[in-house]
Parts: C-alpha cells; structure tokens; sequence
C-alpha cells in the first residue's frame, strides 16, 4: 500500500479525513491537503484510473488493520473441547483408538474431554476406570497437560487436557491409589499400557460400596 511521496499516479482521486468525496485532482494537490491536516495520503485502491487515494492516520490506520487481523485469526482458530468416552472394560484396540482421536485433537489445538462411562454395578469398582483414565492421560503427556483434576460426576468420571507439554514433573513420593484427586502426580505414577489383567485384578480387589 502506497503512502505520501511513494504514490506516483500524476492525477488522484481524493477522500479526504472526513471522508468526503473531494474529487479528481493533482498529485501535489493531494499532499498539500494531507500535510495541512497533519495525516497522510493512503491510496487504498492502486488498480482504478485515477487511483482512490484517502487522507488519514497512517500509524493509526495499520494498529486498527492489525487488530482486525489478529482478532479474525483469533475467531478463525478458536479452541475447542472434543471428548473420548471410555469403559472402564474397554478393550485394547478401543482404547487405542480412542487414543489416537485424542491425540489429534490436541495436536490441532482443541482440549480433549476424557470421560469414563459407568453403568450399573461398575459404580461398585471406580478403581478400575480410575487405572482406564489414568493411563490414557499418561500416554498423552507427551502432547498435552491436564487442565482440571478427575472428578467423579454422577456416574461418569471426568478429566480435562489441554494442548502443552507438561512443565515440570511431580514428586516421586505421589500416591498412585485411585483416589478421586485425580491430580496430575497421582496420573503420573500409573502405568502407561492398558493390560487386561490390570483391569480384571482392579475388579477382582474392588469393594461393594
């Protein structure tokens, strides 16, 4: 975009501070106009004959361009929750591919939703989805952080993770029972590979509540 003395066009149609159609007239004419208002002539339209110059506020005009753009571009990539629901049996092909759907949602930004479904007796054995959900996180922290620690809401046991890399490790003294917390320490200290007899012996060793 061309300002000022950079125009070259001999002859200039001219929109003045007021925006006002002032008409056609000379190159130096036009700059004349812009210094006695203390602004600069912009010429906003190049391809046009004459070309459709404006007086106005260059600094001002590219901050308030700038804002546009980076708020569009804000609007454009606005981060999203998606969520992956689990069984506290989930197989392990379910399991990973479920974790591969996590883990593109975080790669393209979005929050992921992990949520563990429990239905009837299973509410008796919390521990086993407990171990499903602490080994999904643990193998998406390469790529992601927990942003809320896991809940039991209802009947559904919740976590949240965000797009980043986790900051700094936590303390080797952490529990890794499965207790409600959920805490980031506590999701660490648990195995990352989904096993079936990891999951049978959590069932076997759960209490009738």
């Amino acid at each position: 975009m061309r300002t000022n003395e950079k125009i070259r066009a001999p002859n200039l149609r001219v929109i003045d501070a007021e925006g006002n159609q002032v008409g056609v007239i000379t190159r130096q004419e036009a700059l004349d106009m812009a210094r006695a208002s203390g602004l600069d002539l912009v010429e906003v339209v190049s391809t046009s004959n004459p070309p459709v110059c404006k007086i106005i506020d260059y600094g001002k005009f590219r901050y308030d361009q700038t804002k546009r753009e980076k708020e569009n571009k804000k609007a454009q990539h606005q981060i999203k929750v998606k969520e992956v629901k689990l069984k506290p049996n989930i197989s392990q092909n379910d399991f990973d591919v479920k974790l591969r759907r996590a883990r593109d949602f975080l790669e393209k930004g979005n929050k992921v939703k992990i949520t563990c479904m429990f239905r009837g007796r299973e509410m008796a054995h919390t521990d086993v989805g407990r171990k499903v959900v602490r080994n999904f996180v643990e193998s998406l922290e390469d790529i992601g952080t927990l942003e809320t620690n896991m809940k039991l809401l209802g009947r559904n046991l919740i976590v949240i993770m965000a797009p980043g890399k986790r900051k700094s490790a936590p303390s080797s003294s952490s529990s890794a029972s499965g207790s409600s917390s959920g805490a980031p320490k506590e999701v660490s200290k648990a195995p990352k590979a989904l096993t079936n007899g990891a999951s049978n012996g959590a069932a076997g060793t759960g209490e009738k509540k």
